[in-house]
C-alpha cells in the first residue's frame, strides 16, 4: 500500500486509511443524492476523497476518526489529487491495523519534547516567573504529550503543540544570544505560556481536533492563559500588580499582534515583540514544511496554504 504522499494521478489504491474528516453533502442534481466529503489520512499526509451514493447504512456505519479499508482511484480535481472511493468498509480487529500507525505525529518523541519544556522551566532564573510558568505547565502537562497546536494551520498533529514550543525555544535561545538586551527568562516564559491553554480550547483525539470546547469558543486560549497567570500568582502569593504578572500577561495577550488575529493588545515590550515574531516565524515555516511533506511527491506545487494568504509553494528543482 502506497503512503498518501507517494500517490500519483490515476493510481488504483486498495488499503487502510484514517477517516480524518467526514461530512455529509448532497449533489446539485434532481433529486439530490447524499455523498461523503472525506479527508483520508495516514502518517505521511492527507488527501481529499469522495464516496458517492451513500446509503442509510453507510451513514450509520462511518464516523470521523475511524480506520477504514478503501478501494478507489486517484483523480485530478481542480488541479489537486482526489480519491474517488468505489468500495469502503470499517477496519476490523482481524485486519491487524492500529490507529496509532495512521496518525501523523511530531518527528520527536513526545516524552522528549515535554522533558525539554520542563528542563527549560527549571532554567528560568527569576523565581516568581519560574513558579508561574511551572504552575501553568502542570495544568496541562499530560495533554502536552499528545495535543496538536491547532486544528488546521500549523503543527496540527500528535504532540504538535509541544513540538511548536520546543522549536520556538530553539529560535528564542538564538535570538537572546544575538540580542542580549532581551530578558531570556521572559522569552522562555512567553514561549511556553503563549499557547499553553490550547488543550483547554480544543477537543482532540490522537492529535486531530474534532471541535472546540465551550471555553475555547467563549473565551479562547489567549484569555484562558492570561487567567491562568493570575490564578498562579494568587496561589503563589505573588502580587497581581507586580511587573512579573504584568509582563507575563502582556506576552500572552499580545502574541497574535493584531485584534483581528485575536490579540486584545499589540506587543509593547521588547520581549513581546520578539515573542510575536518567533511564534510567527515557526508557524509559517512549519506550514511550508508540512505542505511539502504531505503533498504527493510528483506534484510540483503544494495546495494553497490558508495561513500563507492562500499561496501555494513550488518545489524548486535545484
Amino acid at each position: 500500500m502506497k503512503p498518501i504522499n507517494k500517490l500519483s494521478i490515476q493510481d488504483e489504491i486498495i488499503g487502510f486509511y484514517l477517516l480524518k474528516e467526514l461530512n455529509m453533502r448532497q449533489t446539485n442534481g434532481t433529486p439530490p443524492k447524499d455523498y461523503f466529503d472525506i479527508v483520508l489520512a495516514d502518517a505521511s499526509g492527507q488527501i481529499s476523497a469522495k464516496y458517492w451514493d451513500v446509503t442509510v447504512q453507510d451513514k450509520e456505519t462511518f464516523l470521523p476518526m475511524q480506520l477504514v479499508k478503501i478501494q478507489g482511484t486517484v483523480l485530478s480535481y481542480r488541479d489537486q489529487p482526489q480519491v474517488k472511493i468505489s468500495r469502503i468498509r470499517k477496519a476490523t480487529e482481524e485486519d491487524g491495523v492500529s490507529l496509532t500507525d495512521y496518525v501523523r505525529a511530531a518527528p520527536i518523541r513526545p516524552v522528549d519534547l515535554v522533558h525539554t519544556i520542563n528542563l527549560t522551566v527549571n532554567e528560568i532564573r527569576e523565581p516568581q516567573i519560574r513558579s508561574i510558568v511551572q504552575y501553568c505547565v502542570t495544568k496541562v502537562e499530560e495533554k502536552l504529550m499528545h495535543y496538536p497546536a491547532a486544528k488546521t494551520y500549523h503543527h496540527a498533529y500528535y504532540a504538535g503543540l509541544a513540538y511548536h514550543i520546543v522549536r520556538m525555544l530553539e529560535i528564542g535561545d538564538f535570538i537572546c544570544k544575538q540580542r542580549p538586551f532581551l530578558n531570556p527568562d521572559l522569552i522562555k516564559a512567553g514561549i511556553i505560556l503563549h499557547d499553553i491553554a490550547k488543550p483547554e480550547e480544543m477537543i482532540a483525539q490522537m492529535g486531530v481536533v474534532t471541535d472546540y470546547s465551550n471555553h475555547g469558543k467563549l473565551i479562547g486560549h489567549i484569555a484562558l492563559a492570561s487567567n491562568w497567570i493570575v490564578e498562579a500568582a494568587i496561589s503563589l502569593d505573588i502580587p497581581l500588580e507586580s511587573e512579573v504578572v504584568l509582563g507575563l500577561q502582556h506576552l500572552v495577550l499580545s502574541h497574535h499582534n493584531l485584534g483581528e488575529w485575536g490579540s486584545p493588545v499589540q506587543p509593547q515590550t521588547a520581549e513581546a515583540v520578539a515573542l510575536h515574531h518567533i511564534d510567527n516565524l515557526d508557524a509559517k515555516l512549519q506550514m511550508v514544511e508540512d505542505a511539502l511533506d504531505t503533498t504527493i511527491e510528483t506534484e510540483p506545487w503544494t495546495p494553497m496554504i490558508r495561513g500563507l494568504d492562500n499561496k501555494a509553494i513550488y518545489r524548486l528543482k535545484v
